[in-house]
């Protein structure tokens, strides 16, 4: 009986992991406003007074924002993607296991998907 709660341990983790991650990203991808302030060309690096004067260098600077910010809502969509596919294929595993005893590759699967998660969250945070 112990393998079963096991079992229903990582199916309320898989349902855990989809409602804390996934749908909220989903919500997210629709809801970002486009950068509208320049960000500095390389992170933690206050911009030149120059700059701040230059017309050419701050358009340039917004533009490079604009495609990180870009290129960082493309990789939230593709690896939601990925952790909704891992998701599945965890349930189906789960699904096809035995009351009696868990494979490793589920535990492997479940890890996978808690770092792609954790990877997730993190680059929802780094605006």
């Amino acid at each position: 009986m112990r393998c079963f709660d096991a079992s229903t341990r990582l199916q309320k983790l898989l349902a855990a992991v989809l409602f804390c991650f996934v749908f909220p990203v989903a919500g997210q991808a629709q809801q970002m406003p486009p950068a509208q302030h320049p960000v500095p060309a390389s992170p933690g690096q206050a911009p030149n007074s120059s700059d701040e004067n230059d017309p050419m260098a701050r358009r340039i600077m917004g533009q490079q924002a604009e495609r990180r910010n870009t290129q960082r809502q493309q990789d939230i969509v593709n690896d939601t993607a990925k952790l909704l596919l891992l998701a599945q294929q965890l349930k189906a595993e789960v699904d096809k296991s035995s009351k009696d005893q868990l494979s490793i590759s589920v535990v492997k699967k479940a890890e996978e998907i808690e770092k792609l998660a954790k990877s997730v969250k993190e680059k929802m945070k780094a605006n």
